[in-house]
């Protein structure tokens, strides 16, 4: 397998971290942090250059808030300066870890996403009779610190780049509890192995994508499955054979204890093709999707509470629903919601 080294000059270039930071202030530059930070651009990015090049930058300190949909997460923001370096690294390195994916990965890649990912799905719905859809338990919570850096020494070997992973790492704060034992474990082993990565951080998204790249690779080429896709930790496989099935998710539940990680316990199935089923917040049928009713609900609350109180970035947030709605048959639920795809509310 190849590695790559002779990438820090690259990744604390005054080029690349000016690119990192308009980056990183995309959509936020009416913020007062990010205001603040261009207020002396280039005085602030040679300092940050320095603190890089000389091995003296450390983290700040996260601020963390609550969301409840699709389900209760912790968010993390990181200060604004982190987030530059966030996107100077992965400027550099993301183009190189990804060269190691398969195909049918789709999360945070370009030309990748939700929309090919769902269409990728209803193609191998039609092809086969069953389906294995699995996600992983309480999966960035239980991402191992130890095992992510073993991962990224295999394609990555520039000693500074690598100082830097770790220090971005191991400045993750505090993440949920999880208390897995797996074979070999003491008592104490859960709490020794530091673990989590921070939901809201640029690096998490690739870091949390490429912790399961063995996964795919494992299930490609050992157990040889021709229909098997991944979004993040939701991930399907497909058969003719429903035993097969039943035979992979088994071995994919001891392949993942080696990377101490669980399958969700309640919420990987075995089910008819023709039946459709629940994928990336869409319901999935051979022939057509839908968006799942309490996705609609949700939104529906939200569109009452945004008429009385529109949000200041009211239109961006419409953008974002009705990319996902539109990937759906939403034609007359977008209609009665008084909404047009030029993302404007019709109705009062």
């Amino acid at each position: 397998m190849k590695t790559f080294k002779n990438l820090f000059g690259k990744i604390i270039s005054f080029e690349n971290l000016l690119t990192a930071t308009y980056k990183a202030a995309a959509g936020k530059r009416e913020k007062n942090y990010v205001m603040s930070f261009f207020l002396n651009l280039e005085k602030n990015l040679y300092r940050l250059q320095d603190d890089l090049a000389s091995g003296s930058y450390r983290t700040g300190a996260y601020r963390t808030f609550q969301i409840y949909e699709p389900k209760a997460r912790m968010i993390s923001a990181a200060p604004f300066r982190d987030r530059v370096v966030h996107h100077a690294l992965m400027n550099i390195i993301a183009p190189l870890l990804e060269r190691s994916f398969i195909f049918d990965s789709y999360a945070n890649r370009i030309g990748k996403g939700t929309h090919k990912s769902i269409s990728r799905y209803r193609e191998f719905l039609k092809m086969n009779e069953f389906v294995l859809k699995c996600d992983i338990k309480r999966y960035f919570p239980s991402i191992d610190h130890c095992i992510l850096k073993t991962l990224i020494r295999k394609r990555i070997a520039c000693k500074e780049t690598l100082l830097l992973i770790d220090t971005i790492i191991d400045g993750s704060n505090s993440q949920e509890k999880v208390c897995d034992y797996f074979p070999g474990d003491t008592l104490f082993t859960h709490s020794e192995r530091r673990k989590g990565l921070p939901l809201g951080n640029l690096t998490s998204q690739l870091f949390a994508n490429y912790y399961l790249n063995p996964l795919d690779h494992f299930i490609k080429e050992t157990l040889t499955c021709k229909g098997y896709l991944r979004y993040v930790d939701d991930f399907a496989l497909f058969s003719d054979s429903k035993k097969q099935l039943w035979e992979w998710k088994r071995e994919i539940s001891l392949f993942l204890e080696s990377f101490r990680l669980k399958l969700h316990p309640t919420a990987c199935h075995i089910f008819p093709s023709e039946q459709g089923g629940r994928f990336l917040g869409q319901l999935v049928y051979c022939t057509h999707q839908r968006l799942a009713s309490d996705n609609v609900r949700k939104f529906k609350k939200k569109l009452r509470r945004w008429k009385k109180h529109p949000p200041q970035n009211l239109q961006q947030r419409l953008a974002s629903w009705l990319g996902h709605a539109g990937q759906a048959d939403t034609y007359l639920l977008l209609k009665s919601l008084g909404l047009d795809h030029n993302k404007q509310f019709t109705a009062s």
